[in-house]
């Protein structure tokens, strides 16, 4: 109801509402205000106005275990370490045993994934074994290797309708080279200086050309020039067989 009220200084009366409560402070009835507020852009926030976020725990969620970081697996949906690598074991275990047994029937499709490291740990190999021998051939065996490969990759090219990339032209020279590492080990402990060591290099330079040979035949369908690309082979062999004999030092 309203009643007439009079101010202390005898001003004109005026109207003040008597409210039939009384009125809620902050404090004394908290379940004057809502649960809940809405904000004006964005949705309604559940909860309490006194509720506080949760306190920081201090340590960081992972995914996945801690390990996983110094594994070759990597985490979860990423490739193996040695695959980002171009490293596959079975393929390099493949190709050296089409190598070593060269008679065998070569799959025409076994260069669609090359590689280099293969090639690469056997010419490491070669160079270790003749080191031991009493030879410091790196430079050579490195030097020979890259120019070799680079002129059976014109040659090639010239030769053939299809074409190979440089890539593979060095894949299949760099697995062609076991044979010759065999020479080298036998080096260490027997001198190849003479007729046993003129033998052993001559047949080992027959087999690297055989199989080289073989492939490129194979994945290039030159069947009918076999002659003509293995003889720029053999030279290139050769010139291997004369490190593991003779000492190319000055």
């Amino acid at each position: 109801m309203w009643q007439e009220q009079t101010n202390a200084y005898g001003a004109s009366p005026s109207y003040f509402p008597q409210s039939q409560e009384p009125l809620q402070f902050y404090g004394q009835n908290q379940d004057y205000y809502p649960s809940s507020r809405t904000s004006f852009d964005g949705p309604q926030v559940q909860g309490s106005m006194s509720q506080q976020p949760p306190a920081y725990s201090g340590s960081m969620q992972v995914a996945g275990p801690w390990y996983t970081a110094f594994g070759t697996g990597g985490f979860e949906g990423e490739p193996p370490l040695l695959e980002e690598l171009g490293i596959n074991f079975s393929h390099i275990r493949d190709k050296s045993l089409t190598v070593l047994n060269p008679l065998s029937r070569v799959d025409e499709h076994i260069m669609d994934d090359a590689d280099l490291a293969g090639p690469a740990f056997y010419c490491f190999c070669f160079g270790i074994s003749l080191l031991l021998s009493g030879k410091s051939n790196f430079n050579y065996i490195y030097g020979v290797a890259l120019f070799g490969s680079a002129s059976l990759y014109a040659l090639l090219n010239l030769m053939s309708e299809q074409g190979i990339d440089a890539y593979r032209v060095a894949s299949v020279l760099g697995y062609c080279l076991l044979p010759m590492v065999g020479v080298g080990a036998i080096s260490v402990i027997s001198s190849l200086d003479g007729k046993f060591g003129y033998l052993l290099s001559s047949i080992s330079i027959l087999w690297c050309t055989y199989a080289a040979s073989g492939i490129f035949v194979v994945c290039l369908k030159m069947s009918e020039q076999r002659l003509l690309v293995a003889y720029p082979i053999g030279l290139l062999y050769g010139c291997f067989a004369l490190l593991s004999v003779f000492n190319g030092t000055p």
